[in-house]
């Protein structure tokens, strides 16, 4: 194998962790759920891989010969946001959970913040996204002031309408936050949320940028990257790592955007990985509870990735799975402690039943094995 294809479907869960309970999220499921609640799902691709032979789907029927090896992995960091799970995928477990506010951030942490941005702050709470634009839009554009929230998840998001703070603006303030957010308050990712519109009327905009935390530990991705592969990240992966190992980046405003952009690199000459984030099914879908536009956003990926299959060549390998769950019928807009698919396929390999995989680290120890990195991660390589 000379390439590998790394597709995460950012936020498709496939069922309840069996410690989901520590985070209130028993009986989430966000694809059953989802499945059930319109009527069945239509994956023909996922289906003739193999989906519906991990969990009961309504829609997608299981298969006596399914075209990909199939499974689904358990996360062993604690926690369930984008950060803990990618960075668990590339080989890096956390023993203790990135920091979360539910009462909001400090008052010191947030004056200092202020102090260092030159100007005062709005909201500073637990919040959607886009409630919270809806309630603090129209101060935020009579004051000038950024509006600070967070989430169940660790992070320290800051939104800003486009036409009152520039967006190279909006992004140096968050180059602020991360700088200033280490040690006990090193949340996992600082993120820029811009928007437009007028009141009533307030969209958020695809000029998004996460500031993740460096890794504690080298990645799969640094350990390819020295091994002279190609690391080619697309959509949001670059901004997950901080760029470390990734030495080509693609950003993608969607995922067609994202899937298109795939597989024009896999119509190209390359040796390493090309690793994809579709991030519409979270940020759109799960954490809106819009399950008919999450529904519709499976099935509208699944036909492009018939296209991605088609063009594979016969010495690459196809890895799909997750990095968490955002179930939409489930209380709240976070996202769901859950198990994650997990389908492999490639022209030449024998598809085969890989079980409940203790960990998303299996991920980074295939990788090392494929490429002979000479690296061990802690997980088992599913070769």
């Amino acid at each position: 194998m000379n390439r590998t294809i790394l597709i995460v479907l950012d936020s498709v869960g496939i069922g309840a962790l069996p410690d989901a309970n520590q985070y209130n999220d028993e009986g989430s499921n966000t694809l059953a759920n989802i499945a059930k609640e319109v009527g069945g799902l239509k994956l023909d691709t996922l289906e003739s891989l193999g989906l519906g032979n991990i969990h009961p789907i309504e829609g997608v029927k299981k298969q006596e010969q399914p075209l990909a090896s199939y499974g689904k992995m358990a996360e062993k960091s604690p926690g369930k946001d984008t950060t803990t799970g990618h960075w668990e995928m590339a080989g890096v477990v956390l023993e203790h959970p990135f920091p979360v506010y539910p009462e909001g951030f400090p008052k010191e942490l947030l004056e200092e913040f202020e102090q260092k941005i030159g100007t005062k702050t709005l909201g500073n709470k637990v919040a959607s996204g886009t409630k919270i634009i809806e309630e603090l839009g129209s101060k935020h554009q009579e004051t000038g002031y950024p509006i600070v929230y967070t989430s169940a998840d660790s992070v320290f998001q800051i939104a800003a309408h486009e036409e009152v703070v520039p967006l190279d603006r909006l992004y140096e303030m968050c180059l602020i936050a991360r700088e200033m957010l280490q040690g006990e308050h090193g949340v996992g990712r600082v993120i820029a949320r811009p928007f437009i519109g007028d009141e009533g009327q307030y969209k958020r905009t695809s000029n998004r940028k996460d500031y993740s935390r460096l890794p504690h530990e080298e990645t799969v991705l640094q350990t390819m990257q020295k091994s002279g592969k190609d690391v080619i990240g697309i959509g949001k992966i670059s901004d997950i790592y901080a760029g470390l190992g990734v030495t080509k980046s693609y950003k993608s405003k969607s995922n067609s955007e994202g899937l298109s952009i795939t597989l024009e690199r896999i119509k190209e000459d390359s040796s390493g990985l090309i690793m994809l984030n579709l991030v519409d099914f979270d940020m759109l879908y799960g954490h809106r509870n819009d399950v008919l536009g999450y529904a519709k956003s499976l099935e509208e990926a699944d036909k492009m990735l018939s296209d991605i299959i088609k063009h594979l060549k016969d010495d690459d390998l196809l890895i799909i799975t997750a990095d968490h769950g955002c179930d939409p019928t489930h209380p709240g807009t976070d996202h769901t402690r859950e198990f994650v698919p997990l389908l492999v396929y490639g022209k030449n390999h024998e598809p085969k039943n890989l079980g409940v995989r203790e960990a998303f680290t299996d991920v980074a120890q295939t990788l090392s094995e494929i490429f002979t990195l000479g690296k061990e991660f802690p997980g088992k390589s599913l070769l």
